[in-house]
């Protein structure tokens, strides 16, 4: 794919919807420093942000991926092939996701028990100790919801008595008995209760 030809091609449609790189960002819900960095070629949108542009365009993925609109008789090949890239993104996208949720998990819990450690053992006032708690708590406690989020839409949950693969809601992924990535959830395909790996793929 070419990341420039892309990016003139989304600055062009932007311009024909009489959109501002600003407007076009409160649209998606993103910065107007994300429109800029698509536009100039130097990353691309991820899938669920394709998706949204080629609704607001009216136009294809395959116009989008192609950076021009695109015939698309005889072509089903050329559209299977997109299909797979656009995939093989999410996928991509997903690992990243779930791997930063391991660094972020390591760093928080790390600072917490170094924190509690220094102010269990260490000679200092009540208020002092108190204070570090309260320091390595938070972090913690604001990375939480995060990392659930994470885990809730990176990649897909299977169900093992169906193999059916989806995505679960947050509170079904928050309330969840869980080890490690898997967890106890009702399957919404068949119904039935299990222990749901966490997998990357559809």
């Amino acid at each position: 794919m070419d990341q420039i030809k892309i990016g003139k091609f989304i600055a062009e449609k932007r311009k024909e919807e009489n959109l501002t790189q600003n407007e076009l960002a409160e649209k998606l819900y993103i910065s107007d420093r994300a429109i800029s960095k698509w536009e100039r070629g130097i990353c691309l949108p991820d899938v669920d942000n394709m998706i949204e542009l080629c609704k607001l365009f009216d136009i294809t993925i395959s116009d989008l991926l192609n950076g021009e609109i695109v015939d698309m008789k005889d072509n089903e090949k050329v559209l299977e092939e997109e299909l797979l890239e656009v995939i093989r993104m999410k996928e991509a996208k997903d690992k990243h996701l779930l791997q930063l949720e391991v660094v972020m998990g390591c760093i928080t819990s790390i600072t917490f028990l170094t924190l509690v450690l220094i102010a269990g053992l260490g000679e200092m006032a009540e208020w002092m100790r108190m204070t570090l708690i309260l320091i390595g708590f938070i972090p913690f406690m604001i990375m939480v919801p995060f990392a659930i989020r994470i885990e809730q839409t990176a990649g897909y949950y299977e169900c093992p008595k169906c193999k059916y693969r989806y995505i679960p809601t947050y509170p079904s992924v928050l309330w969840a008995q869980h080890f490690g990535r898997t967890r106890k959830m009702r399957c919404p395909n068949c119904h039935q209760k299990g222990w749901h790996k966490k997998v990357i793929r559809k």
